[in-house]
Order: C-alpha cells, then structure tokens, then sequence
C-alpha cells in the first residue's frame, strides 16, 4: 500500500473517531461556535489549526514509540508519577464516552426509525462487539468507510442552506446566544475544544501512528484527518448559521437543516448519524481495552464483552450526565497533552539531540 493510500485511510479513521453523536447532531459546534456568530468562522480556523498541528505530533510520537497504547507516550512526555495520573483519567473519559454513544444510539434509533431505546443501544453495543473482535487493520478501514459519505451528506446540506439561509449573513449576529456558550469568549471555545478533540482522539492516534508503515504515512495522515474536521466544521457551522433563527431550538440541528431540504436526505444523514456514532464507540473501546490487554487475546475478548454489557447497563443509569460534568476537565486534560507534544516538537526543533 502506498503511504498516500495509507496517510488517508488514518486520516479517515482519525476523522471517524472525532465525529460522534455530538459532532454529527450539530450539537458540539452550535454550542462551542455558531452562537459567536460571525466570528465563528475565526473560532473554527484557530481551532482546526491547533488540531492539525497536535493531532500530527500525537501520530508522530505513536510512531516513534511503536506504541501499544496511550500510556507509554503520555509516561514519555510527563514522567511516571504525572503520566500515571493522566492515563487514568484518560482511561475514565474514553470508556465513559463510549458509554455515551451507546446510550445517543439508543436516541437515535427511537428519534429517526421509532425503534426503543433499549433495542437500538442493544444493536449498537453488538455491532461494536463484533467489530473490535477484527484485526486492527480492518478495525481502521471500517472507521474509515462511513467518513466519506459523511462529508457528502454535510456538503449537500450546508450548500443548500447556505444559498438559501433563513437568516441573511448580515443579521446572524441579531440570533447568535452567546450565554450558551461554554465560557462567552470564542478564542478560548476554539482552544477548549481542541483539548476536547485531542483527548478523545490521543489513544488511538498513537496507537494508528505505531501502526503506520511510515513516518510520513503517520504524520501525514492526521493532518489529512485535521483538514477533513476543519472542512466538516466549516460546513456545519455555515449551514446553522443559515437557520441560527431555529437551529439553537432543535436537539438534532443537522436533521433539522436537512429535513428542510427533503425528508430522504433527512433518513440518509439519520443512517450516517448512526455510522458515525458506530465509529467513536469503536475507537474508543479499543485503546480502553489495550490498556489493560494485549489485544485480541482472551482477557482482551473478557474485558471487551464485561465492558460492553456493563456500558449498556450505565447507559440507563445516567452515567451520561455524571460524564457531562466533568467533560470540560476532559478539554483541560488534552490540552495539557497539547502542551507536552509542543514542547518535544519546540525541543526537537532547536535543540542537536533529538527526543523520542
């Protein structure tokens, strides 16, 4: 495989990970920079840019490393003592997100096909089971797959909303609710949520980077990843913007924006939605679990299905809104990882002895 054929396939898998039932809903990106309005758009570039830049140093480092999970690159940037307490908290967030996405399935199925949602956090917990029983290869290409008709289903509706906005460019401003912003200042938004991004996605960028036949295959392919966020946001963000008049109302706006251009593309976005909250469950799960366990050996299997069951029994115990409060310290956490991957990259940068 060429590093080229390669760089994509991780930044599609990386991308995947990132776009969950937050991202997909509209949810994340109306909360953290629609509602600034115009400067939105600066909110979403400051923020793409610092993901480019530490989402290619978290897979460069992996590289290096050949690491099998999170903990040996967060050891290497903060020490044993620090790194021990990161990795924990890593560890709580990653399975305590995943249980998020199997309760949102449940949401999903019930609000798009009528199906309880009990059944459809079921479906989800055995396609995810199934799945991390694959070949970590495959695991990629499967998170990968459903990436691209994402970007198409998004085109398709910010395009149409953008050229036929409810709300004038010139008066977004008149709707925009900054007091339902994470902090009112959209400079800091952006940075937090690249914390957030980072965080979510630092256990399997290191493990994808560690799998990369390349050097370049790693580095490149998560700044593939970050350009596919980047445009995704953007996209989004316009289309809300377009309709912020109704948009801060709906619990799913992106299906809001696309049921006014027609129900079909309205079921198609509702079956991606699913795809791609399939995606973040799975590239969570798997570097939780590799944390413990060598993959695909028996505790790994043991671990996998006593994790599942125990995630579909939290979903209905509002596990989710234990998680929600202490999200933002999970920003806080990536944010902390940013800053080592910056300062390795500023040290390797100007100093003649290199670092891992």
């Amino acid at each position: 495989m060429s590093y080229r054929r390669e760089s994509m396939m991780i930044g599609f898998a990386y991308t995947g990970v990132i776009v969950g039932a937050g991202f997909s809903t509209g949810q994340e990106i109306l909360q953290f920079f629609t509602n600034y309005g115009t400067w939105s758009y600066a909110a979403i570039i400051l923020s793409a840019l610092i993901i480019m830049f530490v989402g290619r140093q978290a897979a460069k480092l992996g590289y290096r490393l050949k690491a099998d999970s999170h903990e040996e690159p967060i050891n290497t940037m903060f020490g044993d003592m620090i790194g021990k307490a990161i990795d924990y908290i890593l560890v709580f967030f990653l399975y305590g997100i995943a249980v998020i996405m199997l309760a949102g399935a449940g949401s999903a199925f019930y609000e798009s096909f009528g199906v309880t949602p009990w059944l459809g956090s079921l479906i989800m917990m055995v396609a995810v089971f199934v799945t991390l029983l694959l070949d970590f290869n495959k695991i990629v290409a499967v998170l990968g797959a459903v990436t691209p008709f994402l970007v198409a289903f998004v085109l398709i509706i910010a395009a149409f909303n953008v050229f036929n906005p409810a709300v004038p460019m010139s008066e977004v401003n008149q709707y925009a609710q900054i007091d339902r912003t994470p902090s009112g200042h959209w400079w800091w938004d952006a940075i937090t949520y690249s914390g957030l991004v980072l965080a979510t996605a630092f256990s399997f960028l290191s493990i994808m980077g560690s799998e990369a036949s390349k050097h370049k295959a790693a580095r490149r392919g998560a700044l593939v990843g970050g350009v596919i966020i980047m445009l995704l946001m953007l996209l989004i963000n316009g289309g809300m913007l377009a309709n912020l008049n109704t948009a801060n109302e709906a619990a799913l706006p992106t299906l809001l924006l696309a049921e006014g251009v027609h129900p079909a593309l309205s079921l198609g976005l509702s079956i991606v939605m699913l795809l791609v909250i399939y995606n973040t469950a799975v590239g969570l799960m798997y570097p939780f679990l590799t944390r413990f366990t060598v993959a695909y050996s028996g505790k790994y299997k043991i671990m996998l299905a006593v994790g599942l069951l125990f995630g579909y029994a939290l979903s209905f115990v509002g596990f989710v809104d234990l998680v929600n409060i202490f999200y933002p310290i999970f920003g806080y956490i990536g944010l902390f990882i940013a800053g080592g991957l910056t300062i390795r990259w500023v040290a390797n940068k100007f100093s003649r002895k290199q670092l891992v």
